[in-house]
């Protein structure tokens, strides 16, 4: 898949293999360049020197282009290991192995990390699979635990049909984009 914006514009990730070697998860449905291309339109007021969380990474593309656009550090958080080690390929191939962070743990893992730790990020980007319950779960763990910086957004990719909550903790629904069968919903802190 190639970048399609910023510093590295026209650059490929390394995701041949990923899409056509079968795993031990998930079937890889990567965001299409259309969807990313819009997913940017909606964060460019907020990606400049952002800290960005690619929560289902897969191919890791959608945290390299945040980083391609502007966000000062990215992390990918990726449990299957022919994709983790995919992810961290890539950002030496790009020349962001600076700014990427590769966590090999699943979304809950990571965000209990991020809990205990004390951690908190600008964006959040959940791009789940389809027919999971992955944002019903996760989307609740963000908005109770301070994990998301003032002014800071999560925008989840999700099938068109797929309700999703209004709120959730702190987190609530500001705008929704549809793309065909794809939507994009981006949620906004508010003070609760």
């Amino acid at each position: 898949m190639r970048i399609s914006g910023g510093i590295a514009k026209g650059r490929r990730t390394s995701t041949k293999r990923l899409i056509t070697k079968i795993s031990s998860g998930e079937r890889l449905r990567p965001t299409s360049s259309k969807v990313r291309e819009a997913l940017f339109d909606i964060l460019r007021d907020n990606i400049e020197g952002a800290t960005f969380v690619d929560l289902y990474a897969g191919t890791g593309t959608v945290g390299f282009e945040a980083l391609s656009r502007g966000a000062e550090d990215a992390v990918f958080v990726e449990p299957e290991e022919l994709r983790y080690r995919a992810i961290k390929s890539s950002a030496v191939e790009l020349g962001f192995e600076d700014k990427a962070r590769v966590v090999r743990k699943d979304a809950h893992g990571f965000l209990r990390n991020a809990v205990e730790g004390r951690r908190d990020y600008d964006i959040f980007f959940l791009d789940p699979p389809y027919k999971s319950d992955e944002i019903e779960e996760v989307l609740p763990i963000i908005g109770r635990n301070r994990l998301l910086r003032d002014g800071g957004v999560v925008i989840v990719e999700h099938f068109s049909k797929k309700k999703v909550p209004e709120t959730a903790g702190n987190l609530r629904i500001t705008k929704i984009y549809r793309y065909g069968d794809t939507t994009l919903t981006l949620y906004r802190k508010v003070e609760v």
